[in-house]
């Protein structure tokens, strides 16, 4: 049953693949976030497929989505949904926003003010949403995937801390090498339309999905991997080159990540090595540099990187 899940999902990826060329390290991402349960901000300069990467993602899955392009003028009720007065029954009934979904698509979220952006603290956090005093609890899987572009400020808002630190990994998509470039035009040329996917089947179910989530729950954990991830969240709080590190809820994000990550692997246990692979989309985005070190260009995947190369593995 379990490797028949894991098919399932190699299927999922193969479906993406039909639209998105290279970004495996994404696509994982993605998938690691659906079994740990969490939110992903995908961040890349404009083009490099971030929206159809979240599109072919909804459509290989048997999920509803909804997608919300975020600007200066959208208010927290247009994502949350209203109380709005029914003359025909004289009654105030509740409008469901297109938070209400399975995987929420906020497009350009840094494009929006915090007011609005604050709105999806309490859906990605507490997967519900109180609106006049009455809380609704939102569908099951929930996720919210995020693009935002690195290099235009103007119009942006930086993303509240706390929202930051509700994102289970930030994934940066580069630009793709030369001969993946070649394969999009080659696509094109053949009358590949990015805005059409309807080639791509949903292969896997929400019920698959809750299964696969409770067998990610069978990789073993012991103590000294445990003490592992703490010895490296502690790390990033003691480098001199950092203002803020990460926090406890960093380090169980980082856990959940790499079980999922293990399990994907078909590993029994979980190894320093998951760990190692899902510490910068995890932690990348949960540390402020100090001014000085971002003066000099120290970057944080580079810090992130000498703590892992420092903190004692366990044997």
């Amino acid at each position: 049953m379990t490797d028949d899940l894991r098919e399932l999902l190699a299927a999922v990826r193969t479906e993406v693949g039909k639209a998105v060329v290279g970004q495996e390290a994404a696509v994982s991402g993605l998938i690691v976030a659906l079994l740990a349960r969490g939110h992903v901000l995908l961040e890349g300069v404009p083009g490099v497929a971030k929206t159809l990467l979240v599109r072919s993602l909804s459509a290989s899955l048997a999920l509803e989505t909804t997608r919300v392009q975020f600007t200066p003028d959208l208010m927290p009720g247009d994502v949350t949904g209203s109380t709005v007065f029914d003359a025909g029954t004289g009654k105030f009934d509740f409008r469901k926003g297109p938070v209400f979904t399975n995987l929420l698509l906020a497009d350009e979220i840094n494009r929006t003010p915090p007011k609005t952006q604050s709105a999806l603290l309490e859906a990605m956090e507490e997967r519900q949403v109180t609106v006049d005093g009455v809380s609704r609890p939102l569908p099951d899987p929930f996720l919210v995937a995020a693009t935002q572009n690195p290099v235009e400020y103007e119009g942006t808002y930086t993303l509240p801390e706390a929202q930051l630190d509700r994102f289970l990994m930030k994934i940066v998509l580069d630009l793709p090498a030369r001969d993946q470039e070649v394969e999009v035009l080659v696509r094109h040329a053949g009358g590949f339309d990015p805005r059409d996917l309807s080639g791509l089947k949903p292969v896997l179910t929400p019920e698959q999905l809750r299964a696969a989530r409770a067998a990610v729950r069978e990789v073993r954990v012991t103590a000294d991997v445990l003490g592992y991830v703490v010895d490296l969240v502690r790390g990033t709080r003691s480098a001199p080159s950092v203002q803020l590190g990460v926090s406890p809820r960093g380090a169980a994000a980082l856990l959940a990540a790499s079980r999922a990550w293990a399990w994907l692997r078909a590993a029994p246990a979980l190894t320093p090595d998951h760990i190692q692979d899902m510490a910068l989309p995890v932690l990348r985005h949960r540390i402020r540099l100090r001014p000085e070190a971002e003066l000099e260009g120290v970057s944080v995947d580079a810090v992130l990187r000498s703590i892992i190369a420092t903190v004692q593995v366990p044997l």
